[in-house]
């Protein structure tokens, strides 16, 4: 018998939640750029020019991208979990769902774009050239306020968007007054290549959506020149984290193999999470003890300039090695019992 459309909207859940994020966040995105550069705007000749430098606006579409491909992933595990959990059958009876979740995510994005955000250019505006706090910093200073305030910014913002997801979904997928009538189309949709999948391409999502994160919030206490050219902009924003994704994902599906009875999409949340922190304790391992290696040479009165640089290239190359059996290690560890 063929699925009910209702049935087939249910099993496209995770997709529309993922796409209702993304939309959301584009058109607020293109509306505030839009006041900002609008001819009639104040001080729009002024961001003009300076969203004209490849040195401001490749960062920016990373940190516009960070935030969309965490979302997305995360309302699509938000889905995708009630899928799995009640079966298509309950979720078809859902009243709305996508709209739902769009009334919800909708407000808490706004209330972010219109008072999280100006807060904190507020509060850097106080420090800049010709704010009230400037003359009592000196350069070194500034630096590193202007530097806490975007971590201390961007981390604040990830927690809105975890939180606006997670409610947005938990009003959206509420069972309120629902009675199962029709359990023929209960079954968890997907086969097992598409468990694995799935499974892969979350874990990937969060692996490189947490490394362009460390990227932007790294990216305060780095001098990044705004005269920049384009191309080393965007291999260093984009090309690198593509390539992290690849690999991130290799290494996932690996780790699913040969496939998750159960595609449990938090439990790959947490598995990205957790091979992320453990990669990174152990290339700063890593790196402290070739630095520490390199500083002993020094002292015996080599040079340590050529070192430094063979230790940055060795370390790049054994951090995208690490992160494949990292992941794949992790991901088996945590779906071990769903294999």
């Amino acid at each position: 018998m063929a699925a009910s459309p209702s049935f087939e909207r249910a099993q496209r859940l995770p997709r529309d939640f993922a796409w209702t994020v993304v939309a959301i966040d584009a058109a607020l995105f293109i509306v505030s750029m839009t006041v900002q550069l609008l001819p009639s705007s104040p001080h729009s000749e002024q961001m003009r020019s300076v969203y004209a430098q490849p040195g401001v606006w490749v960062p920016l579409l990373s940190r516009v991208a960070t935030a969309w491909l965490l979302a997305a992933t995360l309302a699509w595990c938000h889905a995708r979990k009630a899928l799995d959990e009640r079966g298509a059958a309950r979720v078809a009876q859902l009243r709305s769902p996508g709209s739902r979740f769009a009334a919800v995510f909708l407000p808490a994005m706004v209330v972010n774009a219109l008072a999280l955000t100006p807060l904190f250019y507020q509060a850097q505006v106080l420090f800049m050239p010709g704010g009230p706090m400037h003359e009592a910093v000196d350069a070194y200073g500034l630096r590193s306020i202007m530097a806490m305030s975007m971590l201390l910014q961007s981390v604040l913002q990830v927690l809105v968007v975890i939180a606006s997801v997670w409610l947005a979904a938990r009003f959206a997928l509420r069972e309120r007054g629902i009675a199962v009538e029709d359990e023929r189309y209960g079954a968890e949709p997907g086969g097992a290549a598409s468990k694995r999948g799935a499974v892969a391409l979350v874990i990937a999502a969060i692996f490189v959506s947490l490394q362009m994160w460390i990227g932007n919030a790294a990216s305060g206490w780095v001098d990044m020149s705004r005269d920049t050219e384009v191309l080393p902009l965007l291999l260093a924003w984009f090309a690198l984290p593509l390539l992290v994704y690849g690999l991130a994902f290799w290494a996932g599906w690996l780790g699913a193999e040969p496939a998750p009875a159960q595609t449990r999409p938090f439990r790959a949340v947490a598995a990205a999470v957790s091979a992320f922190a453990l990669l990174q304790a152990v290339c700063i391992a890593l790196a402290v003890g070739g630095l520490l290696w390199i500083a002993s040479v020094s002292f015996s009165g080599q040079s340590s300039s050529g070192s430094l640089v063979m230790l940055a290239v060795a370390m790049a190359v054994v951090y995208l090695v690490l992160l494949v059996f990292v992941v794949r290690a992790v991901t088996r560890r945590f779906y071990r019992r769903y294999l």
